[in-house]
């Protein structure tokens, strides 16, 4: 079947190029823009009370202006605050209200706002969405800061502004040159990588064209899919895209480019050539497509909406990856020929390999010793995934020196580290009956002999129906403590204080936290093994193998450990970071697992064509490592360099994923696809095919590779 679709692509490349150009154009012309996606139903599934909570907040409170940031005002000298001063906070606060910004509905001072020290003042800024990421807002928050210059001149205030809204501003303005950077970065790794491998201007760059005529058909199609099919997929998953059509389409493209060279080199004419390639090639890179696709679309399992919409619009553009490298690629080079690799005439000289080369032959001569070394290495670095702990609190990633950590820290000096968003807990009564005073007062006293925190008077809403109480904690929102009191403690104490015809529901950014913990460590339970064992089929139908299938995906998973231990290892145990971020687990899976499982599949996909050549289990292992090391090791060091670039970022956060992508693709590529997996395949022997024969197959015409071994005879199992 890949036989036909080469010989057709190659046959017809104008017409298989005119395709493909027609195709983009005009499902970029048709398909929808993509929308952003902002509510919590983007994260959780309405079962959870946190969402139910929201729900009951637009319901019944649905003019009631929200709690986006609070702004934080203390003397320049750090001393108490004065009259004066206190009048000034007052005064600047009405100047800022005065503004009229949108999505702003009020900035008032209260009777509490001022610190029993009297050091530290607040001012509330209320918004007209309940949404504190809402873009305008964020926007709105930004000309706060810029319209208080004027009106603190001639006053001893110090104002900073941090919460919700100012704590998001912060953290995209923080961050708001990744996405470019890795693009470049990206750009600029594949071109120099390419030419300096292939020594071809024309290589370097028309992989960069051919993906980007994926990116715009993969992006129409997922807009499209996103308008027919109900598919929640956000606008900002174009930078995500960037990465995952870059790290497979070089792959891809790579897989296919060295083995049309190699059959130049025996003699074959570039036509001839590019059909063969895609002919031995083909299966592996539909392989490696399927593998990464189902594990996407694994994601369908999970519990959180993002990562449900996110699974099925990375499927598609890996399909469309897939297409393009089976048609428009071989179509492409068909056309060139050898000039595809001018000036350079390297290509047809036959490379050394010749640090490759030792390693295939030290595998084949010691499998045992290669197997015990990487696989301890993995060990060793995976044990670190015994002391990971994952953290909520984004802002600990931030820069000290931003706006709204420097806020949120001198608003301690004086107040609940809650204060700047509290949990909402609502009273409901049943059956459509309406609160009664005492109950809402006797359910208020209950809150507050629990002690979690300031309980602050509760608001009824207009039917009467539901009483809404705030509880200011102690802790950050965000951090683990204040998430571990709203996975249980709390949310015990105030279900069971809810009198008899209520039900009381608990809100809030750390009730919204702890429903999501919930939720990503029941994915994990179920996303990651369904990944693996849909995995486990597709490379059981290339290798016709039960028992290849299984070791890989142990590889694969202790790979996945190897990852984050190693990541733990350094920035928790070394660097003494509180924890590591709680999406980083899916990342990883993301890019690691899913897209590195293509380097396995590359490997074993050669050492069974080697096998079924006649060669015997150890000439096989040395044969495979020596062609294919160049073809993985050039495909990972490029994605591993793209994530990379992010450890220059000031966002502890973003370097931290940085280096477990990065980190990851190197480990699955150089230590595992390379050295772990080969030995264990030689040290199975025969068995390693089991209960599938490997049958001789015909070499393709044109003269004998020179870095073949001598033809023995063909085994059997």
């Amino acid at each position: 079947m890949f036989g036909r679709v080469g010989r057709s692509a190659v046959k017809h490349p104008w017409l298989t190029i005119l395709a493909w150009v027609i195709a983009a154009i005009g499902v970029a012309a048709l398909a929808p823009p993509l929308k952003p996606v902002s509510d919590q139903a983007e994260f959780l599934p309405s079962h959870y009370e946190s969402v139910q909570a929201a729900e009951v907040q637009k319901r019944a409170f649905p003019q009631q202006e929200q709690p986006a940031s609070v702004i934080v005002f203390r003397r320049a000298d750090n001393g108490r605050l004065t009259d004066t001063d206190l009048a000034d906070v007052r005064k600047v606060a009405a100047g800022l209200e005065k503004a009229d910004l949108e999505k702003i509905g009020a900035v008032e001072t209260g009777p509490q706002a001022v610190s029993e020290n009297g050091e530290i003042a607040l001012a509330s800024i209320l918004a007209t969405t309940d949404n504190p990421y809402d873009e305008t807002l964020m926007e709105s928050v930004g000309e706060l800061r810029e319209e208080a210059v004027p009106l603190l001149k001639g006053t001893s205030l110090h104002m900073g502004i941090t919460g919700s809204a100012a704590t998001a501003l912060d953290t995209k303005e923080s961050s708001g040159d990744t996405d470019a950077m890795i693009m470049m970065a990206t750009l600029v790794l594949l071109i120099v990588l390419l030419a300096a491998i292939f020594r071809s201007p024309l290589i370097a760059v028309l992989p960069v064209l051919v993906i980007a005529l994926v990116f715009v058909l993969a992006t129409g199609l997922i807009s499209i899919a996103s308008e027919a099919g109900g598919l929640q997929a956000d606008a900002s998953i174009g930078s995500i895209l960037i990465v995952v059509l870059f790290g497979v389409g070089t792959d891809y493209l790579l897989f296919l480019l060295f083995r049309y060279r190699e059959f130049l080199r025996r003699g074959q004419a570039p036509k001839e050539a590019m059909t063969e390639a895609v002919t031995r090639v083909g299966e592996t890179i539909a392989s490696a497509a399927g593998a990464v696709v189902v594990a996407f679309l694994a994601l369908l399992l999970s519990s959180l909406g993002m990562l449900k919409a996110l699974g099925p619009a990375l499927a598609i553009s890996v399909g469309v990856t897939l297409v393009a490298a089976l048609t428009l690629v071989p179509a492409v080079f068909s056309l060139l020929g050898t000039k595809a690799f001018w000036p350079s005439k390297a290509w047809s000289r036959e490379p050394k390999h010749t640090l490759a080369a030792r390693t295939g032959a030290l595998t084949a001569r010691r499998p045992g010793l290669v197997a015990a070394v990487s696989g301890g290495l993995l060990a060793v670095l995976a044990a670190g995934v015994l002391s990971l702990n994952t953290v909520f609190d984004s802002s600990s990633s931030l820069p000290k020196d931003l706006e709204s950590v420097q806020a949120a820290k001198e608003l301690e000096r004086g107040f609940a580290a809650g204060q700047t968003d509290p949990t909402w807990v609502f009273l409901e009564a049943e059956d459509g009956g309406k609160l009664e005073q005492d109950q809402i007062d006797a359910y208020g006293e209950k809150l507050a002999a629990a002690d979690f925190g300031r309980v602050t008077p509760p608001a009824l809403a207009p039917k009467g129906d539901i009483a809404k109480f705030g509880v200011v904690l102690a802790h950050k929102p965000d951090s683990d403590r204040a998430v571990d009191l709203l996975s249980g403690p709390l949310r015990d104490a105030a279900h069971e204080a809810a009198p008899d015809g209520t039900r009381a529901l608990v809100g809030g950014t750390s009730a919204v936290l702890a429903d999501i913990q919930h939720a990503t460590n029941r994915d994990y339970s179920v996303v990651f093994p369904a990944a693996g064992l849909a995995i486990m089929l597709i490379l059981g139908l290339l290798l016709r193998s039960v028992v290849a299938p299984v070791y890989l995906m142990a590889a694969v998973g202790l790979g996945f450990a190897a990852t984050l231990g190693a990541t733990v290892w350094l920035f928790q145990n070394i660097a003494g970071e509180a924890g590591l971020p709680f999406t980083l687990p899916v990342i990883v899976y993301l890019f690691v697992v899913a897209i590195g499982t293509d380097y396995n599949i590359l490997m074993v996909a050669r050492l069974r064509e080697e096998v079924a050549h006649g060669s015997s289990p150890a000439q096989a292992v040395r044969q495979a490592i020596t062609h294919s090391t160049s073809t993985v090791g050039t495909a990972a060091v490029i994605l591993a360099g793209t994530f990379g670039v992010l450890l220059l970022a000031e966002n502890s956060m973003l370097r931290q994923m940085g280096f477990a992508v990065a980190f990851g693709i190197l480990l699955t590529a150089f230590v595992m696809a390379v050295l772990l997996v080969p030995a264990v395949t030689t040290l199975l022997g025969h068995r390693t095919w089991w209960p599938g024969r490997v049958r001789p197959a015909a070499e393709p015409q044109g003269a004998p590779d020179p870095a073949a071994p001598e033809p023995v005879p063909a085994h059997r199992t």
